[in-house]
C-alpha cells in the first residue's frame, strides 16, 4: 500500500497531491467487495486526509488530483465545475485521422445497454471535445492515429463516445471499439496527460504532465 503511494506520487503539498493513476483499476470504490479497491482506497490507507475531487474511467490513465484539505478540496473541485482548469489526453484511436476538429454532440447514459452512453444530438446538455492527429502508424497491420484530445465539457465516457462517433473508436476500449480494434493493445489507450488549474492558496498558474506510456 505504501508503496502505491511512493510510486505514482507526481506532486504533494499541503492543500492537495497529484497521483498518475495506472490503468485497469477504480478511481473510487463501486457498489459490492469486488469492487471496492480503488486509487481512493488505496490512498486513503496510506493518507488518511485524502478527498476526492475528479475521477477517470477504470481503463484510463494519467493525472488524477486528490485534497488534504477542505480548501485544496473545494477550491480545485470549483475550477473543475466552472471549467477552470485545462485538460489533455492522448488516445490511440483506429483508422486513419488526419487534420483536426471538434465533435459537439451530447453525450448521455444508455439506459437499456449499461454502463453504455450514447451520443444524442437531441439532449440538451453539451458534450464538446476539440481533437487533433499526432501521427499515424500501423499495429499488427492495422491503421491507427495518436490524437490530442481536449475535453471541454467532462461527461461521462465522452472521449471515448465521442471518437466512436466520429468512425475511430480508441485502440483497446473494451466498451466501443469491434473486436479487433479491441484486441489491438492490451488496454484502454487512453491517457489524461496534462492538468492545469490555479493553486488553492495563491492562485500560482499550476500545470501537472504524466508521461503517455502507449
Amino acid at each position: 500500500m505504501g508503496n502505491f503511494l511512493a510510486e505514482h506520487l507526481i506532486h504533494r503539498d499541503e492543500d492537495f497531491m497529484v497521483i498518475h493513476k495506472p490503468s485497469g483499476i477504480l478511481s473510487v470504490p463501486g457498489k459490492g467487495e469486488a469492487l471496492s479497491d480503488s486509487v481512493l482506497t488505496r490512498l486513503v490507507a496510506i493518507e488518511p486526509k485524502t478527498l476526492l475531487i475528479h475521477r477517470l474511467d477504470r481503463d484510463t490513465s494519467g493525472i488524477l488530483v486528490f485534497g488534504l484539505s477542505r480548501r485544496g478540496q473545494n477550491s480545485i473541485a470549483r475550477q473543475f465545475q466552472e471549467r477552470q482548469t485545462t485538460k489533455t489526453y492522448q488516445a490511440l484511436v483506429a483508422g486513419h485521422l488526419q487534420g483536426e476538429g471538434t465533435v459537439d454532440v451530447p453525450v448521455v447514459y444508455d439506459p437499456a445497454h449499461p454502463p453504455l452512453h450514447i451520443a444524442d444530438a437531441h439532449h440538451n446538455k453539451p458534450a464538446l471535445t476539440h481533437w487533433q492527429a499526432i501521427e499515424q502508424f500501423e499495429i499488427n497491420g492495422q491503421q491507427v492515429t495518436r490524437v490530442k484530445l481536449v475535453p471541454v465539457t467532462g461527461r461521462s465516457h465522452q472521449l471515448r463516445v465521442h471518437m466512436q462517433y466520429l468512425g475511430h473508436a480508441i485502440v483497446g476500449d473494451t466498451l466501443y471499439a469491434d473486436l479487433e480494434q479491441q484486441q489491438l493493445m492490451p488496454r484502454l489507450c487512453l491517457h489524461a496527460e496534462q492538468l492545469g488549474f490555479a493553486h488553492p492558496q495563491t492562485g500560482e498558474a499550476l500545470n501537472f504532465y504524466c508521461p503517455v506510456p502507449f
